[in-house]
């Protein structure tokens, strides 16, 4: 009977993870690609075992995306959609390995939704370093159960996977690393297993670090730039309120899961699990990350306190515990709405509610524009005389022009796009060089500098009329022409990150 009811519970929880995924799919083509996206794209048509701006591993299943779906934008989203998804599906098992029933389990899992549904809606390292945090949390989960040193095993896997997806993986493990010293779990420091499994998360983390080693671990200047950057512009200063953004009404939930893991009796064997939270909250927090990073941290806390309600609750009477469950379904499923509102794209283009979402999640504004950008800038190839276009170029400042460019331009007869952003940087200027250059996304001073004669060719636009980057920052798009330095000795310093 125990495992009849174990069955059906699990079905239901794949149900639940499956609607979220058939949500990505049904509405994943409603805009376009985003910037990030076009970069990705990009990447994962120049497979490595290592990228200026991240891990290998998102470039890798878009690459699986490129060859099963082709360009579609709905499959080029799939794997993060699928990643989500299976998070949704672990934090309920989560909640059932923490002794909790039926009610906790899809509790659990559903305050798990809000997040997936947002970070599903592009293909982005968030939804697999997400996946990766929380495979780690339930199976550090499984080995407070069951006192098994084995289970170092799956989580040595986690943490490499995570480590090829993300960097800040770290800290996650430094949340494990906390947990195991301030528990007796210390003990396993002596089993082989426990070092088995950190071999095997160097094993896997070894291509990309050999990768690093060959590229002066020029990742970690692209870091130092990023967070630079993020800390000059203020987008580090609301790191505690943006906690309240990312969990809205699924906040009591979390808090319960604190409660349950370092103050009830029941949560006290699963007390390792907590610092898995604490332990980034404050490192993200000194360190001044951004509000998002520490997103994959809650659903650990979201099983905990599924199954701490489900505990306090039966202790009453029937109707407060019907009051209770309603009260909890209640915050869950309205952050779940309010969630999919400004996070899926729901609202028609330029509507007054695309508006009021726009406002607060600017990322859609980004996915507007990019084939008409490419289509104009082969109306400019087309006006040339053809000496011009056989030494023609295309010079991008930043990766989204450039990814749009190898995307939608070999419709056009473009040449690839040249640019030293990132990963762009590593492939070069072509050879020979261009003689006639249209630049995107430069402001007048770069082109004065650089260039002997210039002209405002066009600029970016949309169907729409949306303003955003390319519309507002840098619309004027140049034709330019004699390169005054060399292009060698130009692209020694031209490599910038973004």
């Amino acid at each position: 009977m125990h495992d009849q009811s174990d069955h059906r519970n699990t079905t239901l929880l794949a149900a639940i993870a499956l609607a979220t995924l058939l949500v990505h799919v049904l509405l994943g083509d409603r805009y376009g690609f985003h910037r990030d996206e076009l970069a990705t794209l990009d990447d994962a048509r120049h497979l490595a075992w290592g990228y200026v701006a991240y891990p290998p591993v998102t470039p890798f299943f878009a690459r699986i995306s490129l060859e099963l779906f082709g360009t579609s934008l709905v499959g080029f989203r799939f794997f993060a959609a699928l990643a989500d998804a299976a998070a949704v599906f672990l934090t309920g098992l989560m909640a059932r390995e923490l002794g909790g029933r039926i009610g906790a389990q899809l509790v659990a899992a559903c305050a798990a939704i809000p997040f997936c549904l947002a970070a599903g809606a592009l293909m982005q390292y968030v939804s697999f370093d997400y996946l990766a945090w929380v495979a780690c949390a339930y199976f550090v989960v499984r080995l407070c159960q069951f006192d098994d040193p084995r289970w170092w095993i799956a989580i040595g896997g986690c943490i490499g996977f995570g480590m090829l997806t993300k960097y800040s993986m770290l800290v996650c493990v430094a949340g494990i690393a906390v947990g195991v010293f301030a528990t007796k779990l210390r003990r396993h420091f002596l089993s082989k297993w426990f070092w088995l499994g950190v071999a095997l998360s160097l094993l896997i983390v070894l291509p990309n670090l050999l990768w690093q080693i060959r590229h002066d671990f020029i990742s970690l200047d692209f870091l130092r730039h990023i967070h630079a950057r993020d800390v000059r512009i203020g987008r580090t200063k609301d790191f505690l309120p943006d906690q309240l953004k990312l969990t809205l009404f699924t906040l009591p939930v979390g808090l319960g899961g604190l409660w349950f893991y370092f103050f009830s009796s029941k949560g006290r064997r699963f007390r390792a699990v907590a610092w898995l939270y604490v332990i980034p909250l404050l490192l993200f927090f000194f360190a001044q990350g951004r509000g998002y990073y520490l997103a994959p941290a809650y659903p650990v806390l979201y099983a905990g306190g599924a199954v701490w309600i489900e505990n306090l609750l039966g202790k009453t009477r029937r109707a407060p515990a019907l009051t209770g469950w309603t009260l909890a379904w209640s915050c869950v499923v309205v952050t779940i709405a309010i969630t999919s509102t400004f996070s899926l794209p729901l609202a028609p283009i330029d509507s007054s509610l695309w508006k009021q979402v726009v406002k607060n999640n600017d990322d859609f504004a980004e996915e507007i524009g990019w084939p008409e950008l490419v289509e104009t800038v082969a109306r400019i190839r087309d006006s040339l005389p053809e000496p011009d276009r056989r030494g023609l170029g295309i010079l991008a400042a930043n990766y989204g022009e450039a990814g749009a460019i190898n995307l939608y331009g070999p419709r056009y007869g473009l040449p690839r796009a040249i640019s030293g952003t990132n990963s762009f940087w590593a492939r070069g200027y072509g050879d020979p060089p261009p003689e006639t250059v249209i630049v995107l996304g430069e402001s007048r001073d770069f082109v004065e500098h650089y260039f002997e004669s210039y002209e405002v060719a066009a600029k970016s636009w949309n169907h729409y009329g949306v303003a955003n980057e390319e519309t507002t920052r840098h619309s004027e798009i140049f034709l330019c022409r004699h390169f005054r330095p060399s292009w060698s000795e130009f692209w020694k310093t031209f490599q910038h990150f973004g």
